[in-house]
């Protein structure tokens, strides 16, 4: 993983721990705003770890996708990268 994916993945990670030890705090309270208020945040982090899921197996197919790509078609990868690193290059030389 890229250090971006771990800052991310720790993030949720560490809001996931944060948002349960929230949860059990308030365990014991019976009023309707709290009980609401822990209905929504257990659903906020049911659905955040379910995006979290989707977003690693769209990222592993895209990253499959593209190694095949690359695998059936080297020389027109190879062309692509130099197209983009030319650009990137000429781009980069005419701000300085």
């Amino acid at each position: 993983m890229s250090k971006y994916t771990n800052a991310v993945y720790k993030q949720l990670e560490n809001l996931t721990e944060d948002s349960q030890a929230l949860l059990l705090a308030t365990a014991d309270a019976a009023e309707h705003k709290v009980v609401e208020a822990r209905k929504k945040l257990t659903a906020a982090v049911e659905k955040s770890k379910a995006t979290w899921e989707r977003m690693q197996e769209q990222s592993a197919e895209a990253a499959q996708a593209a190694d095949e790509a690359i695998r059936n078609h080297p020389y027109q990868a190879i062309s692509v990268a130099l197209g983009v690193g030319v650009a990137l290059g000429w781009l980069l030389r005419r701000r300085s």
